[in-house]
C-alpha cells in the first residue's frame, strides 16, 4: 500500500507534465501551420505550368511578335509554347472554352455570345481602344451612301465578332432596327470573296482584313468605328488555368506590353515580322499598324472598361442576339493581393 500510494502521485505527476508538453507542443504546430501554408501557396503560385496553348489572329499584334520573337519560350522556360491561329474571336474562345486553349485575344463581342453561352472563362486583360480600326465598307459605286441607305440590304459580318457590334450601333445610329437590314454570316475569308462578286451589299469588318481590302479592292468606307464603338480588345483565359496560375498570366500581361514597346520602336522590323506570319503584304501591315493606338499597353480591366465591355453585352440583349443578360463583371479577373510579385 505504502509503494503503491508514493507510486500513484509520481505517475500522475508524469503523466500530468506529458500532457501539458503535448498541449503545448500542439499549439506550437497550430501555430507554424499558417506560414507553412502561406509558403506553399507562395511556392505554388510560382509553378509554372507544363504548357501554355495560346490562341491568336492575325490582328493579335503583340501576340505575333511574341510569336516570331520566341519571347515565351525564352521566359517560360519549364513550360511548352503551343501556337493555334484562329480568323476570328468566336472560333477561338469556342476552343477556349472547351479546353482546348489556355489563353488568347479577341474583340469585344466574342466574350459576350461566350458568356451569354455559359462558356466558362475570363477577361484577364485588355487593349487601349481602336475605333479607327474596323469599317463598314461598300463598292466604290455603291447606291449605299449613309447608314440609313443600308435598309434591306445585305451586310456580310462574321456573327459574334467586334464588327457585329459595329454594325449594331451603325443600323442604330441609323434609325434603323436590326430586322431592317439582312445580315450575311460568313467568316472573313468567306465574306470578302462575296463582297467581290457583289452577293452582298456592303462587308463590317476589322483589320487586318479591312487594311487589305481596302488596298487591294479600293471600296469606299462607309464609317469606321469611330464615335460608333471604342472596338476594344481583350485578353482570356480559361477560369481553371487563370485559378491555378495566376502569376503566369500576370507575366503574359507583362510581356505583351513589352511587345507592344518593341512594336513603337521597331516598325519595321515588325511589319516584316507581321508579314512573314500572316502573309500580308507590307503595305497592307504598315496601314493597320498606323490604326493602332500608340502606346498600346495591356492590363488587367479596370471599372471603365468593364463598363464599356457592358455596353456592348446590354446591345446584343436589347435586340435579342443573345438569349439572356449577362453582367459582364461576373467574369473579370481581379487578382488577388496575394499573388505573388512578378519577375
Amino acid at each position: 500500500m505504502f509503494i503503491s500510494s508514493v507510486l500513484n502521485p509520481l505517475r500522475r505527476r508524469h503523466f500530468l507534465r506529458s500532457a501539458a508538453l503535448g498541449f503545448f507542443g500542439l499549439l506550437a504546430i497550430a501555430a507554424v501551420l499558417p506560414s507553412a501554408v502561406g509558403q506553399a501557396q507562395a511556392a505554388d503560385d510560382k509553378k509554372e505550368p507544363e504548357q501554355i496553348r495560346i490562341g491568336f489572329q492575325k490582328s493579335a499584334v503583340n501576340l505575333v511578335i511574341l510569336k516570331q520573337r520566341n519571347t515565351l519560350e525564352q521566359r517560360f522556360k519549364n513550360s511548352k509554347i503551343v501556337w493555334l491561329e484562329f480568323p476570328a474571336g468566336p472560333q477561338l474562345l469556342e476552343a477556349l472554352s472547351v479546353g482546348s486553349l489556355d489563353f488568347g485575344l479577341t474583340g469585344d463581342s466574342p466574350p459576350v455570345f461566350a458568356q451569354a453561352a455559359n462558356k466558362d472563362l475570363l477577361y484577364v486583360g485588355a487593349e487601349p481602344p481602336k475605333p479607327e480600326s474596323s469599317a463598314i465598307l461598300v463598292q466604290a459605286d455603291s447606291t449605299i451612301k449613309t447608314l440609313a441607305d443600308l435598309k434591306g440590304k445585305k451586310v456580310a459580318l462574321q456573327k459574334g465578332s467586334s464588327a457585329h457590334f459595329l454594325l449594331v450601333q451603325a443600323v442604330k445610329k441609323a434609325g434603323l432596327a436590326w430586322t431592317d437590314i439582312q445580315p450575311i454570316y460568313l467568316a472573313p475569308a468567306d465574306a470578302r470573296a462575296a463582297f467581290e462578286r457583289g452577293s452582298v451589299d456592303a462587308w463590317a469588318i476589322w483589320d487586318p482584313y479591312y487594311g487589305a481590302a481596302e488596298l487591294a479592292l479600293k471600296p469606299r468606307v462607309l464609317t469606321t468605328g469611330k464615335t460608333l464603338t471604342n472596338n476594344n480588345s481583350f485578353y482570356l483565359a480559361s477560369r481553371s488555368f487563370t485559378q491555378t496560375y495566376p502569376n503566369t498570366v500576370l507575366t503574359l500581361l507583362d510581356e505583351l506590353t513589352k511587345a507592344d514597346l518593341y512594336v513603337q520602336q521597331n516598325r519595321k522590323e515588325v511589319a516584316q515580322l507581321i508579314s512573314d506570319l500572316s502573309g500580308l503584304n507590307l503595305a497592307t501591315v504598315h496601314l493597320f499598324l498606323a490604326r493602332r493606338p500608340s502606346p498600346s499597353p495591356t492590363t488587367v480591366l479596370n471599372a471603365t472598361m468593364t463598363t464599356d465591355q457592358q455596353r456592348v453585352a446590354d446591345s446584343f440583349k436589347e435586340i435579342g442576339l443573345i438569349p439572356k443578360a449577362v453582367k459582364v463583371a461576373d467574369i473579370v479577373w481581379q487578382p488577388a493581393r496575394t499573388v505573388q510579385a512578378r519577375k
